[in-house]
């Protein structure tokens, strides 16, 4: 089978496409006929900077968003069989081999495809749309009438978690470049602010949730658009440079998330496209051969959605 692979760390360069053994599943695991692969921040930072190092040892094959049909099932699988649609983010943050022709993981760190859903598209969904929904439901649990914001609004987790709020019945604020907000609000939208023109602090109020995607500045700038008692959802480690006497002072809870495997959610989240009120944006498509331009183009920070590498 062919299978995307890195030697060490460094560009983009340094993905090579190799042929290679196909993998057997274990007890417990299914055999995934890859037909798609997203492409996520994770990757190239684990690439270029040995992210999760302990559970990248080189060589290895990047990705973990798969969408895929089962081909094969180990002992004691009862939840899938052969010919079954899936997708699923497998074994995260160790990797899960995604850009490969085939993956084995547990059966249950994936679902059943959306049914209004392509491959390309399903393999969009599961680390972004996860990564959202364990921060919004899991861990804010947001409920009807809570303001919040959510950064990177237009970027692949926050354009899930502007939709997954809306269907919690939040009134959603995001921050984005001007030219994605007419999108974001056939997304749902409430209020957006072009962060390359306003210091959404001096513009945003009053705020039950946040979800940071960007750190830096943002964490200080964010816990000022918070009510006593709100909450600020970092999918960034808070680091030395978060302030945090500056949380304790105003009341506000912070928390890290680390998204991870999560049946549950994949079946939430398929529920909401199949119902028709989560839309998946793909901002590209490239074929497995060109993962080296997919990480180059995702690096760039320009799109808007996901990068998805066409598989099958």
């Amino acid at each position: 089978m062919r299978a995307v692979v890195q030697h060490r760390p460094g560009g983009p360069d340094v993905l090579r496409l190799v042929e290679t053994l196909r993998p057997v599943p274990g007890p417990t695991e299914i055999l995934v006929r890859v037909h798609a692969a997203g492409v996520n921040p994770a990757d190239w930072k684990i690439r270029s900077r040995g992210v999760f190092s302990t559970g990248a040892r080189t060589p290895f094959t990047p990705g973990f968003d798969v969408s895929g049909v089962v081909e094969a099932v180990g002992p004691g699988v009862t939840v899938f069989r052969p010919g079954d649609e899936v997708f699923g983010m497998p074994r995260f943050p160790h990797p899960a081999g995604a850009y490969a022709d085939y993956v084995t993981a547990p059966a249950r760190h994936f679902a059943h495809r959306p049914r209004r859903l392509d491959h390309v598209h399903a393999a969009a969904v599961p680390l972004a749309a996860l990564t959202a929904w364990q921060a919004l439901v899991d861990t804010a649990d947001v409920r009807p009438g809570q303001r919040v914001l959510v950064h990177a609004a237009a970027g692949g987790v926050g354009h899930f978690a502007v939709q997954i709020a809306k269907s919690r019945g939040a009134h959603v604020i995001g921050t984005a470049r001007g030219a994605n907000h007419a999108f974001l609000r056939t997304l749902g939208a409430d209020e957006l602010v072009d962060h390359t023109r306003q210091d959404f602090a001096e513009t945003v109020q009053d705020v039950d949730v946040v979800l940071d995607t960007v750190g830096g500045t943002y964490w200080a700038r964010s816990l000022r658009t918070l009510r006593p008692g709100g909450t600020l959802v970092s999918v960034l480690p808070l680091d030395e440079t978060f302030p945090a006497e500056q949380a304790r002072a105003a009341g506000v809870h912070a928390v890290f998330v680390l998204v991870e495997p999560d049946l549950a959610g994949l079946r939430g989240i398929a529920g909401l496209i199949d119902d028709g009120r989560l839309r998946v944006e793909v901002a590209a498509v490239l074929p497995l051969e060109e993962a080296a331009a997919a990480h180059e183009l995702g690096e760039a920070g320009r799109t808007r959605g996901k990068i998805v590498l066409s598989v099958a």
